[in-house]
């Protein structure tokens, strides 16, 4: 009788034995997981992605005989990176750089940083997508998970004090089967900052680089309008 008890025990009788706040915290968790997951899965697919098209492109960029033939080959082949869409933009400031307006008052070198920063300051913003629902699943789902363990030991114990039934037999097995919640709270938690972890480490490398192209460009196109005029993007 004792062992089929034990038999009987686990997360499918835990799940029949919880009460509603049971289950909106096996719900938080559930919802933690599945988000932890899908932006895991889609933010590793795109900047895996991204960085294929950038190399790609970086390569292009210097090989290009001329910065018309680079900015020619940009304008058959849209910008679907970051680094291309840093060269459009540095292009369109260079093609405006000439008109009078408070954006090129403080001149074409001027005009040219604040391009390269703003976009490089937008691609960073871009690169924090889903950042704070990972930081936010890695930290809470122990502590959501913590309380569904002592959520369920209190309702463990209501019951077996309303049955009279107080031995250690009794008492070990819902007790056990209320801490699945704490080991569910650690497994949403495990992943999410593994991953939170990792994409911040490549949003550093990726920036870093970014910066990097950006200065050479800058010094690039600086060269390139001391020696003739600006070059248009079309």
């Amino acid at each position: 009788m004792e062992t089929a008890a034990i038999e009987g025990l686990g997360f499918a009788h835990f799940l029949s034995q919880t009460d509603s706040m049971g289950r909106v915290v096996l719900g938080i968790l559930l919802l933690l997981s599945v988000a932890s997951w899908y932006l895991i899965l889609t933010r590793a697919l795109a900047n895996t992605l991204a960085q294929r098209r950038a190399d790609a492109f970086v390569k292009q960029f210097w090989q290009a005989p001329t910065l018309e033939l680079a900015a020619a080959a940009l304008r058959e082949h849209p910008a679907d990176n970051a680094f291309a869409e840093l060269v459009q933009k540095s292009l369109d400031a260079m093609a405006d750089s000439h008109h009078d307006s408070l954006a090129v008052a403080g001149g074409m070198g001027e005009y040219l940083t604040r391009t390269l920063g703003n976009q490089v300051d937008l691609e960073a913003a871009r690169s924090e997508y889903g950042l704070t629902v990972l930081a936010s699943a890695g930290s809470a789902a122990p502590y959501v998970g913590l309380f569904g363990t002592v959520w369920g030991i209190y309702h463990a114990l209501v019951q077996i004090g309303m049955s009279g039934q107080g031995t250690l037999d009794k008492v070990a097995g819902p007790v056990g089967e209320a801490l699945i919640m704490t080991a569910l709270g650690l497994a949403v938690a495990i992943p999410a900052v593994l991953a939170y972890n990792a994409f911040n480490r490549r949003n550093r490398m990726w920036l870093a680089r970014l910066e990097s192209f950006s200065h050479d460009l800058y010094v690039l196109l600086t060269i390139k309008t001391g020696s003739s005029t600006p070059v248009r993007p079309e």
